[in-house]
């Protein structure tokens, strides 16, 4: 049988390419990451900027859908194309149709089966407190402002105590599956007025970060026990405290997406 008719078939078969894109941006004025119709969203502008592009119509895949108002330093999204054009070209064209708040930092061919969500060994977020009397208006849009002294010896004990496997169902907003995430790493550090919180696991839970930062806010002005942490995340034997805050977005930002041998970064 003759090959004519599936040549095209063929041709863009060998010609489809999956590129990653590492992506910084200011959630500030959008409302997450996920495409919403009639919103304005880092997936919706992305995918503006690739159509201009001619480089793919299709929806992109991003690590991590953050939240609305929550930045990113290290978001990875890819995308399915067969475009001709070299790596270096595709990220200078695509940024050149981004608004200035979002920006490609790489881009990164990889094997057409790369998933940045499935292939995600671990996400690393931050949040960032600002300790400070007084106002900073150009401090506080990356950071939330606490004007009272906070204890931090007691909010790094009580940050510690989350490392590991535990029932996260206190420390969420409302989730239908398991709660249970395993925290890989934890980390707590003072630069002048700025204290950041990291934390690094497979994934997480709708909301667990700033609520989590919303509970060793408590802990560090001293309304909350270090020690009724444990109790809290306990499997087994948990105590239920409703009234934990979910700090604002505006502190937080997604450090890094870490995959096996994949997209070394320096997030800091």
């Amino acid at each position: 049988m003759p090959l004519w008719p599936y040549w095209n078939w063929c041709k863009r078969i060998r010609m489809d390419r999956k590129i990653a894109l590492l992506i910084e941006y200011d959630g500030t004025k959008y409302y997450g990451f996920q495409y919403q119709p009639n919103y304005p969203t880092i997936q919706g502008e992305i995918e503006n900027a690739l159509n201009n592009l001619n480089l793919s119509t299709e929806r992109i895949e991003g690590a991590g859908r953050t939240d609305t108002g929550v930045h990113a330093k290290g978001q990875i999204a890819s995308f399915v194309t067969n475009t001709n054009l070299n790596i270096k070209d595709i990220e200078s064209g695509i940024n050149h149709f981004l608004p200035s708040d979002i920006a490609v930092q790489k881009a990164y061919e990889t094997p057409i089966t790369f998933s940045p969500r499935r292939d995600a060994i671990s996400r690393r977020y931050r949040y960032t407190f600002l300790n400070r009397p007084t106002r900073s208006p150009l401090s506080e849009r990356y950071a939330y402002r606490v004007s009272k002294h906070i204890n931090v010896d007691k909010m790094t004990k009580a940050l510690f105590a989350l490392k590991g496997t535990h029932d996260f169902v206190n420390l969420c907003g409302k989730y239908n599956g398991s709660t249970v995430r395993n925290i890989m790493d934890v980390s707590i550090n003072i630069d002048d007025e700025r204290l950041y919180i990291d934390l690094e696991a497979n994934a997480f839970l709708p909301h667990q970060v700033r609520r989590t930062a919303g509970l060793l806010y408590q802990v560090g002005l001293n309304k909350f026990d270090s020690e009724e942490v444990e109790k809290l995340i306990d499997i087994d034997n948990q105590i239920t405290r409703p009234n934990i805050p979910t700090l604002p977005a505006c502190g937080l930002v997604l450090l890094k997406v870490k995959y096996k041998d994949m997209f070394e970064y320096d997030y800091y």
